[in-house]
């Protein structure tokens, strides 16, 4: 029995070192992933408070001053001071501070402890006293109140998303290229089936079960939390649909050729872990390097992310998230007339 059993072991080791594509990924992609963690998360340590800026071009002003001189405080630029004071109000930023004007008007929560050592750190750093619009030089207080968006709140959407993703991804990526080398490809091929006509029925298929898959997910955690809902239901669904036919698409991409299933998981752990580490699933992109933010919204799945917490947190409607849901749809289109393309039955 033991011989059997080690005859078996020897064939199987052979078979994976030999599969030198599959071997490859294995090695290089945990380094890779290690080098991406070095990429996002390296620069000084972490501050102590987050104040956003409203600025003219969304850049900080130059050489800084007052506030924005102090050292430990992440600084985080906005243009548009209506959702910014939104994020003071949530407990997402500290401080707000609007630097366009002379005096500075800046945005307090009169119910976040940080916010009210982040004010005296403020009025410590210009040197003055809170004053009204009409008095004085001092900074303007704007007060907002409003209970914090807890972590479990905010990590939801994302966690939904990311289950859209590896289900959306293997659930195509990886069994095509298992028909292929089981020779149910081939079979296929001598049917009127097109690769086109495949391709989107295994669209489809998959988008009921990402679907239904997701739905249960929703349902359960409303069951076990209260986390919020102040948007639309409908906007929520067309997202992750949306980013769904986009993910399963480019998942077809990765299966038009391959032939093993440990090259299309491995080309597959590069294409989700990426979008993970820079789609602010578990952390805001808010305040990391710009390169970071440039190359996070290049990932089909940052927009799914951040169109769905608008939905549940921000009380966004489908017109609000309509742009976001043309270019996963658009994405999706394209991505499944490439993979139509590239598609080899054998």
């Amino acid at each position: 029995m033991w011989r059997r059993i080690f005859a078996v072991f020897v064939a199987r080791n052979r078979e994976f070192y030999r599969d030198h594509a599959g071997l490859g990924w294995n090695i290089f992609m945990p380094i890779l992933m290690v080098l991406a963690f070095a990429f996002i998360f390296s620069g000084d340590p972490q501050a102590q408070f987050k104040v956003g800026v409203i600025t003219a071009d969304g850049t900080l002003p130059q050489p800084p001053t007052g506030l924005l001189a102090l050292d430990h405080v992440q600084f985080v630029p906005f243009t548009d001071p209506e959702s910014a004071a939104l994020k003071v109000e949530r407990h997402q930023i500290d401080l707000l501070v609007d630097v366009r004007g002379v005096p500075i008007t800046y945005w307090v929560n009169l119910e976040s402890p940080r916010g009210y050592l982040a004010e005296r750190l403020l009025l410590g750093a210009e040197g003055g006293n809170v004053e009204t619009p009409d008095q004085g030089t001092g900074p303007v207080r704007r007060t907002v109140s409003g209970a914090a968006v807890s972590y479990a709140d905010w990590v939801l959407p994302g966690v939904l998303a990311m289950n859209v993703m590896f289900s959306s991804l293997w659930g195509v990526g990886w069994v095509i290229v298992r028909y292929r080398k089981n020779g149910v490809l081939r079979r296929l091929k001598a049917t009127p089936l097109s690769p086109f006509e495949f391709l989107t029925a295994q669209v489809l298929s998959r988008l009921l079960v990402v679907m239904s898959a997701s739905l249960v997910v929703y349902t359960g955690a409303t069951l076990l939390l209260d986390f919020p809902m102040r948007g639309s239901y409908v906007a929520l669904a067309l997202i992750y649909a949306g980013g769904a036919l986009c993910l399963i698409s480019l998942g077809l991409i990765v299966s038009a050729r391959l032939r093993t299933e440990e090259l299309a998981d491995g080309i597959l752990n590069l294409i989700s872990w990426p979008m993970l580490l820079l789609s602010g699933v578990w952390f805001s992109m808010e305040g990391t390097s710009a390169a970071a933010r440039f190359l996070s919204q290049l990932a089909p799945l940052t927009h799914v992310v951040d169109a769905a917490r608008r939905v549940m947190i921000d009380g966004a409607m489908v017109v609000d998230v309509l742009p976001q849901i043309v270019l996963l749809v658009g994405l999706a289109l394209a991505f499944l007339a490439l993979a139509a393309w590239l598609f080899r039955w054998e």
